[in-house]
């Protein structure tokens, strides 16, 4: 994992995140670009997915970034930005050679 030198990288060698074409300083993100390793990239949104169904079924709790997202994104989407999220934990949990810590719940 020292080959990437962020989670944003590593998400990127993936395919999890958007194309970007900047110019003049003016960044622009496009589609997501789908390159890199096709089978972990797979494997992460299809356990997105798992997740966004259990958080439809159950339904989330208010004020979640997932359940934020789910009121406003179409599902396929949210599982894209959920497996980049996952992706990133992954990253920093492999670079800083720790288990994974649930984050703790916001007061707000």
């Amino acid at each position: 994992m020292t080959v990437f030198e962020r989670g944003r990288d590593f998400s990127a060698w993936l395919g999890l995140v958007p194309r970007q074409h900047s110019t003049g300083g003016k960044p622009l993100l496009g589609k997501i670009s789908k390159m890199g390793q096709r089978d972990i990239r797979r494997l992460l949104i299809i356990g997105a997915m798992s997740l966004i169904r259990r958080a439809c079924r159950k339904t989330a709790p208010e004020g979640t970034w997932l359940h934020r997202l789910l009121a406003r994104k179409p599902r396929k989407l949210v599982a894209i930005a959920l497996a980049n999220e996952m992706a990133r934990i992954i990253w920093a949990m492999l670079t800083k050679e720790q288990d994974y810590r649930a984050p703790a719940a916001a007061p707000f």
